[in-house]
């Protein structure tokens, strides 16, 4: 084991990706040797950044948590740490039953991890983080925590009230990440929709993406985890006013059955939720919407889940997730409902949901075919180059496909000098999911 080297393990979403940067940059300010997430832990430090969303989540993270406590064991490893959602929420139960940790923090309080390592805390530090995606693209977290109070929701238990980080701080962090190079953002919240309510008594979103995209530098700006009640519309507007914003809106609906969305204390209706997509498709034509299902919450009848096929056939999301109920407790599903519906129910139920969904994503990503897009570069893989257009997120979303040899015959050079750049294509095929592409010409492309 080398002194001063740390292995940082990031478990679940961005938002504790964006909590991993921050603590790299002051361990490496510190004099640390930090490594992020990787293939074989070396260092005599292991921090592990837990999930403690949902039950698949939570498991994965104490299993990661017992692993490195058996290096500990083993001799491999001197000290471990834990930090995040998981030791946030169980924090006296993780202690009595895994004694191998040296020290747990939550979701707020891991800057003390550092002191305890023996350094002080930088708050001038800049810049703040250390980029672990790409170099062109980063996440920018506006807020912690969530007012809403849905009733299947272990997240405001974790996070507690929604927090929103000042608007200046946010593009002064903007501002430092396009001086390393970084040209798109993943703008990322519980619920970005209530940004500012709390610092500026009004919805602020829309005026602080209005101020990030007049950023020089700032190409691409995509918008995470809105919610539907009561929607700030004047956000659309920004998003035809820049074209850098993409028009692209990441949006959980869930259901659509109004006994479902009642039980789910989602406060909005179903003839609401279908006025809401028309109306987003009516005032930003092309817009594509990422939304999340869920299927088996207590009290979804075979009529209801019916109801929601309906509306995903009608709605055709662009980009689509879903998941089975799963209960947490604490939340008020766990406490005011059983879980009754049975698990092979809510799987066939699943499947069916995406089985559809697989159908309208290659009808919509074929009708793609012979138009010009833009795309971002953000690998090679094998014998193609690997990009996404302002219509895909990393990581959850389709990718466009280019061949090396295609490029080379278009006059393209080295490929490696092509990763972050941006190319004007020509869709050429498509599967369910994926694009294939041929660029236009040599000239990047620029926004």
């Amino acid at each position: 084991m080398k002194k001063n080297t740390v292995d940082l393990l990031t478990m679940g979403c961005s938002k504790n990706l964006v909590d991993s940067e921050r603590l790299m940059a002051q361990l490496r300010h510190a004099g640390f040797t930090v490594a992020h997430d990787p293939a074989v832990c070396t260092g005599e430090i292991c921090i592990v950044n837990t999930c403690g969303f949902i039950g698949d989540a939570k498991e994965e993270s104490i299993n990661m948590i017992l692993q490195q406590g058996q290096r500990k064991a083993d001799g491999s490893l001197r000290r471990l740490y834990v930090m995040g959602c998981l030791s946030q929420r169980y924090l006296h139960e993780l202690q009595t039953e895994i004694p191998e940790v040296d020290g747990w923090y939550g979701k707020f309080d891991w800057p003390h991890l550092l002191t305890d390592l023996g350094h002080a805390w930088d708050d001038a530090l800049t810049p703040g983080r250390t980029i672990t995606t790409p170099a062109h693209y980063a996440y920018i977290k506006i807020s912690e925590g969530c007012d809403r109070r849905c009733s299947y929701c272990a997240i405001p238990l974790i996070t507690g009230r929604h927090q929103s980080r000042p608007m200046e701080e946010i593009l002064e962090e903007v501002r430092q990440l396009v001086a390393l190079g970084v040209k798109e953002f993943q703008v990322i919240a519980q619920e970005l929709t209530y940004y500012g309510i709390d610092l500026y008594q009004r919805r602020s979103i829309a005026q602080l993406i209005d101020q990030m995209a007049q950023i020089e530098g700032v190409r691409w700006i995509r918008l995470h985890y809105a919610y539907p009640a009561d929607f700030p519309w004047e956000l659309l507007e920004v998003m035809n006013r820049h074209s850098n914003v993409c028009r692209y809106l990441d949006i959980a609906l869930q259901h659509i059955s109004d006994p479902v969305l009642t039980a789910m204390r989602r406060h909005v209706t179903k003839q609401q939720t279908y006025d809401f997509v028309e109306r987003i498709r009516r005032e930003v034509p092309g817009i594509h919407l990422r939304t999340t299902l869920m299927v088996g919450h207590p009290g979804e009848t075979e009529e209801g889940f019916q109801e929601l096929l309906e509306f995903t056939r009608w709605a055709r999301f662009e980009r689509m997730g879903a998941f089975a109920y799963s209960e947490e407790e604490g939340t008020h599903s766990a406490d005011a409902f059983s879980d009754d519906i049975p698990d092979e129910v809510k799987q066939a139920r699943l499947s069916q949901l995406m089985r559809l969904q697989q159908r309208i994503s290659a009808e919509v990503q074929a009708e793609k075919i012979g138009k010009s897009l833009n795309v971002i570069i953000d690998r090679q893989e094998g014998e193609y180059l690997v990009g996404r257009t302002e219509f895909d997120s990393p990581e959850v979303d389709p990718e466009v496909l280019l061949s090396l040899s295609d490029l080379q015959q278009h006059g393209f050079g080295s490929p490696e000098a092509l990763i972050g750049q941006f190319l004007t294509v020509v869709v050429t095929d498509s599967d369910d999911f994926d694009l294939y592409a041929s660029p236009v010409q040599p000239e990047i492309y620029n926004k």
